[in-house]
């Protein structure tokens, strides 16, 4: 039988952060993330671990990047304009590998935006916010019990990939009770990874040779006789600058490779009802829950619609996506935004049927009578 515990979304979000081995938080207060903020202030001491809040989410992303590099599980949870604040430091941990995980609970923007309304406004701004070539995973669990599992999951991955990664909450999903089977998060029933450490003696440790795939060991600064050096500038194997267009060209090639090549075994998605679907819905997070009731009503009134609940948004599931396209008449994306992730169904689907479109930006939830009066829209052959 399983052990259930009701618990609060955030708070779910930081307890799996410390049983997937997070020993450092950095942050700053803001809207609607604050209570992993909480709740990682009450728990790392308990663990040795370190809890700072920072003057601002310039200086939080920063201080994660230096205690990733000082051999620490490391983690920042923010909101909106927030996670603006952290793009140019989140390039950098890119750049310079450092394992993280970085929570982004939205909510309505722009700007200030709507502080206490929930919003999926960020789907872009995961991938794309900071500047320049970049593959990062990113995470979208669609209810408590999947919380935990992705908070363990995203530091599983920073950790193999040597990569930050990005869980995108939404201010629903962080304020939402709900109950959770905290027998499978007991010691010893999930997967814990850890970074790759170097097995060559300091004198021939290069801090970014690459292995096999393409991750290069790391090891903790200030152990002793190992030197490393960290620079958001193209860089060579020892860490330091270079402008040689074949190694800036490697370098650049290979931080998008490592991620790209595990796409498969990171990619994770949920089917509803799909096997004779004719119209699939593809959305992920609160809308997915209302769109999931939204096809049980299609199905009573004779429409058959699916759900294709996508869970890691980045990279994206561009085959799955593809091969939904092919087996249906129309798509419909509803998301809470003025339209983001549709533009990668349209890019994924190649044409091979219509995708419309649900967006709304205004603080509100889409609700699953109004995902139904779209479907049945289209299932009339309306836009």
């Amino acid at each position: 039988m399983a052990k259930l515990e009701l618990k609060y979304g955030n708070h779910a979000c930081a307890e799996a952060a410390i049983l997937a081995g997070c020993r450092f938080y950095a942050g700053y207060p803001i809207t609607p993330s604050s209570e992993i903020a909480e709740k990682m202030a009450e728990l790392l001491p308990k663990k040795r671990g370190v809890f700072i809040q920072m003057e601002d989410e310039i200086a939080a992303m920063g201080a994660v990047v230096g205690a990733s590099f000082a051999g620490l599980k490391s983690m920042t949870a923010t909101s909106g304009p927030g996670f603006s604040l952290k793009q140019e430091n989140l390039g950098y941990a890119f750049m310079v590998e450092a394992p993280c995980v970085v929570v982004n609970v939205q909510r309505g923007g722009p700007s200030t935006g709507l502080p206490t309304q929930p919003g999926q406004q960020e789907i872009m701004q995961s991938l794309w916010g900071t500047h320049g070539d970049k593959l990062i995973p990113v995470f979208y669990p669609g209810n408590v019990q999947e919380i935990m599992e992705e908070t363990i999951r995203a530091f599983n991955w920073a950790e193999r990939l040597r990569t930050p990664v990005v869980l995108l909450l939404d201010e629903v999903l962080g304020h939402m009770r709900e109950t959770v089977d905290v027998e499978q998060f007991e010691e010893g029933k999930f997967e814990v990874w850890n970074r790759k450490m170097p097995d060559v003696p300091p004198e021939e440790y290069l801090p970014y040779r690459p292995g096999e795939d393409d991750v290069p060991a790391i090891a903790p600064y200030g152990t002793p006789g190992y030197r490393g050096h960290a620079t958001g500038l193209h860089h060579d194997y020892t860490g330091f600058p270079t402008t040689n267009p074949e190694m800036c060209q490697e370098l650049i090639e290979r931080l998008i490779r490592k991620v790209q090549r595990k796409q498969p075994e990171m990619e994770k998605n949920e089917f509803y009802k799909m096997d004779d679907a004719e119209i699939a819905i593809i959305t992920f997070g609160t809308t997915a829950r209302a769109a999931k009731t939204a096809v049980d009503l299609a199905r009573e009134k004779g429409i058959k619609a699916g759900l294709m609940r996508v869970v890691t948004v980045w990279p994206s599931p561009e085959k799955t996506i593809e091969d939904v396209a092919k087996g249906v008449e129309a798509i419909l994306v509803p998301e809470l935004n003025m339209g983001q992730y549709v533009l990668e169904v349209e890019r994924c689907s190649r044409g091979a049927c219509p995708v419309y479109r649900l967006n709304r930006a205004n603080g509100k939830i889409i609700y699953p009578n109004e995902i139904l009066e779209k479907v049945e829209e289209i299932a009339r052959g309306g836009k």
